[in-house]
């Protein structure tokens, strides 16, 4: 079980550090932009802190050429700065980017580190309640060597060596004050802060924080997040049948027609179909189960309090919805002309983008209590990925 070494009142921001070009990874566009089991290496290491609950804001620092990049992390809410000709010139400018803020904490992280454990984020954060700083690290194992033109030159003690990673925690009025007086050119934000006489903690790191350098990192972190990731798939579908009414609600939207639909809530077909979609992926019954007809105090209840429900449930055990498809399948009313209404308020209450919620329609040609215009089915699919 996580442990959650922060207290309430502390505010937390991260800072990725996403302005490098990366070219000993090699490829066309820079190694955070290239793609990694199905997204891109920025899309996991920007996910591992906004999924973390402790996580309260969050600043991605790019290469000013990159601005097209990152819209999609600009549109989520996320602080998009353009960063500097240096590591540290970076750094300084994710820090201004948070001063109105002014978070208690902050973490900065390498983007190239797209594997990091939620683990050894808490760890960080659980070191950073006594210690002005802190950050992961391995210790070293492996016999070290001095060469000199390809040869052994001498041997070097591993003793109390360790090998860093990032997140590098820090307090942030003073990780601010440390870059305000070093002369820059720092390895990380560890010896920034050190120069400054600050006191960091090493923490345990994990092996899977591995940082892409090279053009095979790229398999090795592949195959750690698929041995990680759990894809489950969840089916849901719902009718509900004709009666008295001006409009029926679907998807959220209020749609005018003839007749209404009957039900103990308001009889959002398809977002019930979605909700039990949601239920289904994380395998914990359906609607029914979780608000019971036989309890009043559902009766004509809004849809979207059950949506809620399922997406608040399916965070809380650490999944996240990748997309929703839902069919509705009805003669009457027409879905088309409301189609992206529905999509746009489907993807509101989810907290997705509507790319990644299709609302479709179709007939079932006139056969059936459909056909028959008895009614209104909806089916859908929810997918659901952790971590």
């Amino acid at each position: 079980m996580r442990s959650d070494p922060q207290t309430p009142s502390v505010s937390i921001a991260a800072l990725i550090v996403a302005a490098g070009r990366g070219t000993r990874a090699g490829g066309v566009v820079a190694k955070q932009w290239q793609p990694l089991a199905g997204q891109r290496v920025a899309d996991w290491t920007v996910a591992r802190f906004a999924d973390h609950p402790a996580i309260e804001h969050l600043v991605i620092v790019h290469a000013a050429e990159d601005a097209a990049q990152i819209s999609a992390f600009a549109d989520a809410g996320h602080l998009c700065v353009p960063g500097g000709a240096t590591r540290d010139a970076s750094v300084r400018a994710g820090l201004a980017a948070l001063e109105a803020v002014q978070p208690d904490l902050v973490l900065i992280h390498d983007v190239a580190r797209p594997c990091l454990p939620s683990e050894v984020i808490d760890r960080v954060l659980g070191a950073l309640q006594i210690s002005e700083g802190a950050a992961p690290a391995l210790t070293v194992t492996d016999a070290l060597w001095r060469g000199l033109e390809g040869v052994v030159a001498d041997t070097q003690d591993r003793a109390a060596l360790y090998r860093a990673q990032t997140p590098q925690g820090f307090r942030y009025d003073a990780i601010v004050a440390a870059h305000a007086a070093h002369p820059g050119d720092a390895a990380d934000d560890v010896e920034v802060a050190r120069a400054a006489g600050l006191d960091v903690a090493i923490v345990e790191g994990d092996e899977a924080n591995l940082k892409i350098t090279r053009a095979p990192d790229f398999a090795r972190a592949e195959q750690l997040l698929r041995r990680k990731m759990d894809i489950r798939l969840g089916n849901g579908f719902d009718v509900h049948r004709f009666g008295e009414g001006d409009h029926v609600v679907l998807c959220g939207i209020s749609v005018p027609h003839g007749r209404g639909l009957q039900g103990h809530s308001d009889a959002d077909v398809g977002m019930h179909a979605v909700t039990d979609a949601i239920y289904g992926a994380l395998a914990d019954g359906d609607i029914g189960q979780h608000f019971p007809p036989s309890d009043p105090q559902w009766k004509g209840a809004a849809s979207h309090i059950f949506l809620e429900h399922a997406v608040d449930l399916a965070a809380a055990r650490g999944y996240r919805i990748a997309n929703v498809d839902c069919t509705l399948i009805c003669e009457h009313p027409k879905i088309g002309p409301h189609a992206a209404d529905m999509k746009a308020r489907m993807a509101q209450l989810m907290g997705l983008d509507p790319a990644q919620v299709s609302v479709k329609a179709t007939t079932s040609e006139r056969l059936g209590f459909t056909g028959r215009e008895e009614g209104i089915a909806a089916l859908a699919t929810a997918t659901l990925i952790a971590p």
